[in-house]
């Protein structure tokens, strides 16, 4: 049996949906990217919400609204995405990495506090693997130290901590529906806030810093307004091309609509995978997972001789990746090396197994009795 790490759920749905883009002739920035906005920012209760092309879009957009001074710090874990610290360098600031908690492996709250200077301005906080992190404590240490928070919320979609959904803790919340995550719109990502204002300026950085996009002068044009001008528009500030379009936000309503159902089928498969493990020494879950309002995007184990288990795993035909290498390990991030040492060593041990809502129990159960075949 042949069993891939990650795979889109989709179908007829998303064809659907893609079709009334095609039949309006409309597949750039359009009425279908404002109706997703809408409708992502109800659901997860929020005011208002920006669609761009990416996650890493979206977390350099949203540190770019708080116009920090150049050369300022923001404290980010050490073991993420690169676009996590990426997004840092776009805004000319200085990313300071913090070590993670080694149960959780989301960002470390005591290491915060030794990272923390009177010269950082943000935290960027990171939902590993879908795990949230402790955002009211969180939330509590960086309002009594004036930080901005943007939430870093890529690795969860539909997820809940305390009964209110991650991605809105924070100043900022950014969203990815990369191919591989909790929902697709294959590539793809949301900036959400309670607080509007934030969003209007982020709106314009979106599509190349114009302040009247495609969309909005077409439907001015198409009015009852007989001026001539329609056509104009002012740049006032550098942009970007980060914006999502109507063929990706119509793949996103779909999506949104099934995304609580496979969150479910994920709770389930995870559930099986954590019971079919319980005796196992040799393979354990590398975060606690609680499967109650969960939308966890993979399955993360520890494994010590990790490079023998992965191809073990190969020869057998089960797909695993790694989630991450810490960081500073990269020649990029070598100059802001920091004392992490629970990234540096849990790292060496983590391996991610296949999670995604279409796979099947017996592919579940063949997962676990190849496992159950690999001795340390």
């Amino acid at each position: 049996m042949k069993v891939r790490l990650f795979k889109p759920s989709v179908g007829e749905e998303e064809i659907q949906s893609i079709q009334k883009a095609f039949d309006a002739a409309w597949l750039g920035l359009g009425a279908r990217v404002g109706e997703f906005e809408q409708k992502w920012s109800q659901y997860i209760g929020c005011a208002d919400s920006v669609g761009v092309n990416s996650c890493t879009a979206a977390l350099h957009l949203a540190l770019s609204a708080f116009r920090f001074p150049k050369g300022k710090k923001v404290l980010v874990p050490v073991m993420t995405f690169a676009a996590t610290a990426i997004a840092v360098l776009y805004n000319q600031l200085i990313p300071v990495f913090v070590d993670v908690d080694e149960h959780t492996l989301g960002i470390s709250l005591e290491d915060l506090e030794r990272k923390h200077d009177k010269d950082c301005v943000a935290v960027i906080p990171v939902h590993f693997a879908g795990h949230p992190v402790p955002m009211d404590q969180l939330m509590k240490w960086a309002k009594s130290r004036n930080l901005k928070v943007v939430e870093d919320t890529a690795h969860s979609a539909g997820g809940k901590y305390q009964g209110k959904a991650l991605g809105t803790w924070g100043d900022l919340g950014c969203f990815s529906f990369e191919e591989k995550k909790c929902m697709t719109t294959g590539d793809g990502g949301m900036i959400s806030s309670h607080d509007p204002e934030l969003l209007k300026p982020l709106r314009h950085s979106r599509w190349v810093g114009i302040n009247k996009d495609t969309w909005e002068r077409y439907e001015e044009n198409a009015s009852n307004n007989q001026e001539a001008n329609s056509w104009y528009y002012e740049i006032s500030d550098i942009g970007y091309k980060y914006n999502m379009n109507d063929l990706m936000a119509s793949i996103g309503l779909a999506q949104l609509e099934k995304l609580d159902r496979m969150n479910r089928r994920r709770e389930a498969i995870l559930q099986q995978y954590l019971t079919g493990l319980q005796q196992n020494t040799d393979v354990r879950s590398a975060v606690p997972y609680v499967l109650q309002d969960s939308s966890y995007w993979a399955f993360v184990v520890r494994v010590r001789d990790r490079d023998r288990f992965i191809v073990h795993m190969k020869e057998r035909e089960v797909a695993t990746g790694v989630h991450y290498m810490p960081l500073t390990m990269h020649p990029l991030f070598r100059p802001y090396v920091s004392e992490t040492p629970t990234a540096l060593s849990i790292w060496r041990e983590l391996v991610t197994l296949p999670l995604f809502p279409d796979l099947t129990d017996e592919q579940v159960e063949y997962v676990l009795s190849v496992i159950h075949d690999y001795r340390a």
